[in-house]
């Protein structure tokens, strides 16, 4: 865990205030900033789809800037040029950056099923820091970042408890819930993902907060199947942390993965490998999701939805998270 202190830029008093982008980003940015100074966090967003005539999310990566553009078009999934000048000149002239820094994303309407997509190979990787924690992160070789940042309190929920018990994390990405847990003394923890890329990236997470792989496993693998495997080994985990995707139709596995039907499954199997007093951390980012808890009659679940709702994102529905554990008779 890196104990050095962060820098994050200074933004001047008395600028143009006829821009409403401008004005929004500076009051959203003045508010966060004393929040990760004191956190030892230099990743955030900075503007949230606040402004309906500014349909962007901007998030500020350790002096760089992801700029994603949700497209209201079937037509066109590109932003106007009108709307790139002006973005580009509110994060020039209010934080000094330049153009290069900027990178822009779209989030189309598709109903595509893939959860990361490639979009280059330029292997531009960079350190940030979460809560002091170091993490490697690409703004322009994947659709995502390497980092879900409105997951961030989650993975310090997460943390908080880690302390000595042993962790699976399910769907690990690039293993951040796991490297979390792992900085704040978990004794064990494996992470298991589908992707060769993500697995590879994980490690790699491990390896500049100076975390043993031998203690912090990671393993490529279709969860799904690797649940049945893991149940038939009788290991026990005190800490489950499940994120799926909502849809997957991913090569490698046998069938499409659907949160909806297989959430079921994937929670059912997961209890089957919860040690006493231990607990299950599953979320989703799925709007239409519904959560039946009538299918674990046997467990306390509560919703935490809005513990792990981060101080800079506007949006309240960007995810859902539950907490569920077996009842004390079980």
């Amino acid at each position: 865990m890196s104990e050095s202190k962060i820098s994050l830029p200074d933004i001047a008093d008395g600028e143009d205030k006829t821009s409403p982008l401008k004005n929004r980003i500076r009051k959203n940015y003045r508010h966060v900033k004393k929040w990760a100074k004191r956190t030892n966090t230099n990743c955030f967003r900075i503007y949230d789809r606040e402004i309906r005539e500014y349909p962007l999310a901007i998030d500020y990566y350790a002096g760089r800037f992801c700029v994603q553009f949700f497209s209201r078009s079937h037509e066109s999934d590109d932003p106007s040029n009108e709307l790139l000048e002006e973005t580009e000149n509110a994060l020039c002239s209010i934080f000094g950056a330049t153009p290069e820094l900027i990178y822009w994303r779209t989030r189309a309407r598709t109903k595509d099923t893939r959860q990361y997509e490639k979009a280059g190979e330029s292997k531009e990787f960079f350190t940030v820091l979460e809560y002091g924690v170091e993490f490697e992160v690409n703004l322009t070789d994947y659709l995502d970042t390497g980092l879900f940042l409105d997951h961030r309190e989650t993975r310090k929920l997460v943390a908080d408890i880690s302390q000595g018990k042993s962790v699976l994390n399910l769907f690990a990405y690039t293993c951040s819930f796991s490297v979390h847990a792992a900085a704040a003394g978990a004794k064990f923890t494996k992470s298991v993902d589908m992707s060769n890329t993500y697995t590879a990236w994980g490690i790699d997470n491990f390896k500049i907060n100076s975390l043993s792989l031998k203690n912090n496993v990671v393993v490529r693998a279709d969860c799904l199947k690797f649940l049945d495997e893991e149940i038939r080994s009788a290991v026990k985990y005190d800490i489950i942390i499940i994120d799926p995707p909502t849809i997957s139709r991913s090569k490698k596995m046998d069938q499409l993965f659907d949160i909806q039907v297989d959430y079921i499954s994937l929670i059912s199997k997961s209890l089957a490998l919860l040690a006493k007093g231990g607990v299950i951390f599953f979320s989703t980012n799925s709007r239409k999701f519904v959560f039946n808890k009538e299918y674990f009659a046997d467990c306390m679940v509560v919703d935490i939805s809005k513990k792990t709702f981060p101080i800079d994102f506007h949006d309240p529905k960007i995810h859902r998270c539950w907490k569920i554990s077996l009842n004390q008779s079980q």
